[in-house]
C-alpha cells in the first residue's frame, strides 16, 4: 500500500482585506483634510464689502482667529473665525488654527461692537483646541475663555456658530456660545481629540479611532443630542471636493438662521440663548 502523501504547504490565500474604519474616524480624518475650505475660504465666498479688524486693545493680534464686519447678500454681520494654515508658511502664522488669549479677547471685542451696533454675529469654529504654550498661559488662556462664555451668554444680538472643520473642546467653545449652533457634515465637534482621549483612556493613542466612535463627536450624533440645530450638507466625498457648493450651502443656513432670529427681541435672545445651553446634558426634563 503506497505511503500516503505528504500534505504540502496550501496555495497562499489572498490578503486579508483591512478592517473597515470607523465612520467616525472617518470623518475626523475629513475633518482634518489638507485641502478642507477655511474660514478665509468661506468669507471670499459669502461676504462682500468684509473688512478685518485687529488686536484686543491688551496686548496684540492673534492670526489664528479672523474678526471683521460685512456683508451677507446685503445684510450687515460681524464675523469672528478660527483660521488655520495649508502650507507651512501660513500654519506657522495662524500657530496651526490654535488662538491665544489675545485672539479670544480681540473676538469678545468685536462682539461687544457688534452688539453695540445692532448687528448679528457669525461665528466659524475650526480649531484642534486653544494653544496650550507657557506664553499663552501666562497672558491668561484659561480667564480668556470663561469671560468669552459669560459675555457671549449675554450679547444682545443674534449669535450664529457654525463648526466648519474640528471643533476642539473650549478653544471651540469660546466662540461657540450661539442662539443656533450647527455643523457642516463632515466637521467634528468634542471635549477632546480622538488621539487624547485615547491615550488617557487605554494608555495608547494608536486606539484614536476606537476613541473617536466613543465620543459622539459627529454632525449627526450631537444633533441626535440635541447638542446642535442642524447639520450642513457637503459635496459627496467631503467639503473639499467642491468649495463653491458648500459654501453655497452654508448661505442658505446662515440666511434662514438671521431670519428665524430676526423676531426674537434682545431679551429674548439672552433668555433662548441661556435656556439652549442650560438644558444641554439634561435628558430627564
Amino acid at each position: 500500500m503506497d505511503p500516503a502523501p505528504e500534505l504540502t504547504d496550501a496555495a497562499p490565500s489572498a490578503e486579508t482585506p483591512p478592517a473597515p474604519r470607523h465612520p467616525a474616524w472617518e470623518r475626523v480624518q475629513l475633518a482634518r483634510h489638507i485641502k478642507r475650505p477655511h474660514a478665509t475660504d468661506y468669507i471670499q465666498r459669502l461676504f462682500t464689502d468684509f473688512h478685518e479688524f485687529h488686536g484686543d486693545r491688551l496686548f496684540g493680534d492673534d492670526a489664528a482667529i479672523i474678526c471683521g464686519m460685512g456683508f451677507l447678500d446685503g445684510r450687515p454681520i460681524m464675523l469672528c473665525a478660527e483660521q488655520k494654515g495649508r502650507d507651512t508658511k501660513q500654519k506657522l502664522h495662524r500657530n496651526f488654527g490654535m488662538p491665544k488669549p489675545e485672539g479670544y479677547r480681540k473676538a469678545l471685542r468685536m462682539m461687544q461692537m457688534a452688539a453695540k451696533f445692532n448687528r448679528p454675529i457669525i461665528t466659524f469654529l475650526d480649531t484642534p483646541g486653544a494653544y496650550p504654550g507657557i506664553d499663552a498661559e501666562e497672558r491668561g488662556q484659561a480667564e480668556a475663555i470663561a469671560r468669552n462664555l459669560r459675555e457671549m451668554a449675554r450679547l444682545t444680538v443674534p449669535v450664529i456658530v457654525v463648526c466648519i472643520g474640528e471643533g476642539g473642546s473650549g478653544g471651540a467653545l469660546a466662540l461657540g456660545v450661539g442662539n443656533l449652533v450647527y455643523m457642516l457634515q463632515n466637521a467634528v465637534y468634542s471635549v477632546i481629540s480622538p488621539e487624547s482621549c485615547a491615550a488617557i483612556i487605554w494608555r495608547d493613542a494608536g486606539k484614536a479611532e476606537q476613541a473617536a466612535g466613543a465620543l459622539k463627536l459627529t454632525a449627526p450624533d450631537l444633533q441626535h443630542l440635541g447638542l446642535i440645530d442642524g447639520v450642513i450638507p457637503e459635496p459627496e466625498g467631503g467639503a473639499h471636493e467642491d468649495y463653491d457648493a458648500t459654501a453655497a450651502n452654508l448661505r442658505l443656513t446662515l440666511l434662514d438662521a438671521l431670519d428665524r432670529l430676526a423676531p426674537l427681541s434682545p431679551a429674548e435672545l439672552v433668555e433662548d440663548r441661556y435656556r439652549k445651553f442650560r438644558q444641554m446634558g439634561n435628558f430627564f426634563a
